[in-house]
């Protein structure tokens, strides 16, 4: 039996069992988001059956979607190796100690979404950087008698900005995944949204707290026994800045990423045993589990001493860090495989595309499409992961290059989830930062309006890449084969 074209309802039911299985189950019943996906993906092999497909041909479609996937997966996996390294090195350590006390209290709201900033960049996690330093940050704020909503605002904006353009972040190296675009090629293309939300959102916080007056207010408590413990576990030097040299060299020079991961990931061990002393044991094993603080091995250090927020800053790394990721994305692959194989994605793309008309048509279908999934699901990967998988053939055709997608996916997939209150990610920080995320959502600037740039952007054509030459030609070869 030959498999047939499926038709409207057999394409697009699977994918809104999938939305009603992750609204009900993740959304409301808190289910783990794996097994719902492989529910959904059991339920598009039934349908995958019905048109006339064989297990067999199902399982040709899995392994394409993952053999093309895994360059990127590899490279998702090597940065846990990476940030495990720079931890126990004393890289990541170093650069939050010194951003933590160029802080000036003078400026609050504009510090608050700096030094986030800062902090997410170098650590690649947002609530890292809002559990530890937002934290601090909103200590400042409330013996200022500063505005808290607009301080945690910032705090958010801030956090999420790092998060957005560090190449350490798991939603940095998802989105390229999903897309099919180049991590650094997708760093560099975000900036086209992500710089003038940033300073739309500085000039709202200058503007914001240009009146306020500091007083005679010091230095938080928490954040003076941060910064002494952070000195006190680590030696600080300026050859710990060799291993983010490397990286950053890498990427302009556009040297091939995985290569260039191991290879400061390598630097970054040999520093952790020169100068910081840890053993061999140590430093493979935060390659795998991560750091912790008891990795330390210093005369007189006492890792039980450590407060829960420099602990909860730097206890992390390692390859098993990103295994939820991979699960999640193995899960939803295995979805978008069968979908593919059946046919089913071409079958929505022809009608997105009797629809969509224009550049800034596509732009805006995949920001309402990302919003929606992240309103059901409250999940930052999968906001990602399936919008990306339905667009990036729509892309294609449409002669756009891949990290259009990739950056589009971020604007409106990442930061959105924590605006939303029933999202993991809104829980948390309204219950760290003891402001609601109602309350903060308004003055999370750059969370909001970087789509807005990417729809502007999508109608206008500025900052819109083309497709190269070969993918064109591959594209017209398509088109050719359909048509005959």
């Amino acid at each position: 039996m030959t498999a047939r074209k499926p038709n409207l309802f057999e394409s697009f039911s699977p994918i809104v069992v999938m939305l009603l299985l992750l609204a009900i189950g993740y959304g409301v019943f808190k289910f783990p988001p794996e097994p719902l996906l492989v529910l959904a993906s059991l339920y598009a092999g039934l349908m995958a059956l019905r048109v006339g497909l064989k297990w067999d041909e199902m399982m040709d479609g899995i392994q394409d979607k993952i053999r093309q996937a895994m360059p990127s997966i590899l490279i998702l996996i090597s940065i846990g190796i990476l940030i495990g390294t720079w931890m126990i090195a004393g890289t990541i350590p170093m650069l939050i100690y010194y951003g933590l006390e160029i802080i000036n209290p003078s400026y609050i709201i504009v510090i608050a979404f700096v030094v986030s900033a800062l902090i997410s960049i170098v650590t690649g996690t947002s609530w890292g950087s809002v559990g530890t330093v937002g934290v601090a940050l909103m200590g400042i704020a409330t013996g200022l008698d500063a505005n808290l909503a607009a301080t945690a605002g910032a705090i958010v904006s801030g956090a999420y900005f790092g998060d957005k353009l560090s190449p350490l972040s798991d939603t940095t190296n998802l989105a390229p995944i999903a897309a099919g675009s180049e991590l650094y090629e997708h760093i560099k293309h975000m900036l086209w949204t992500t710089i003038p939300a940033a300073v739309l959102a500085l000039i709202v916080y200058f503007i914001a707290g240009f009146n306020l007056s500091p007083g005679n207010i010091g230095t938080p408590e928490t954040m003076t026994t941060m910064l002494s413990q952070l000195k006190e576990m680590f030696k600080f030097s300026w050859l710990l800045l060799l291993p983010p040299a490397i990286v950053l060299f890498g990427s302009i020079r556009k040297y091939p990423t995985l290569p260039v991961i191991i290879l400061s990931s390598i630097v970054a061990a040999i520093l952790a045993w020169l100068i910081q002393g840890v053993s061999a044991t140590n430093i493979f094993a935060s390659t795998v589990s991560g750091f912790t603080a008891e990795m330390i091995e210093r005369d007189g250090f006492d890792p039980a001493s450590v407060i829960f927020e420099v602990t909860r800053l730097v206890n992390q790394g390692g390859m098993q860090s990103m295994t939820g990721v991979v699960l999640i994305a193995f899960a939803a692959f295995v979805f978008a495989g069968i979908l593919t194989k059946m046919g089913a994605l071409e079958v929505i793309i022809d009608a997105l595309m009797k629809i969509v008309k224009r550049t800034g048509d596509l732009i805006l279908s995949t920001v309402l499409s990302c919003i929606t999934m992240a309103l059901v699901t409250g999940n930052s990967y999968l906001s990602i992961i399936v919008p990306g998988e339905l667009y990036k053939d729509t892309y294609k055709v449409k002669g756009l290059a891949a990290k259009n997608l990739s950056r589009t996916l971020e604007d409106s997939g990442t930061v959105i989830v924590p605006l939303i209150p029933w999202s993991s990610a809104g829980v948390f920080m309204a219950g760290t930062l003891g402001v609601s995320t109602l309350s903060y959502a308004p003055w999370a600037i750059l969370c909001y309006t970087g789509f807005i740039f990417a729809i502007i952007l999508g109608y206008t054509g500025i900052g819109i890449a083309k497709a190269t030459k070969e993918v064109a030609k591959e594209n017209a070869e398509k088109k050719v084969a359909t048509a005959e």
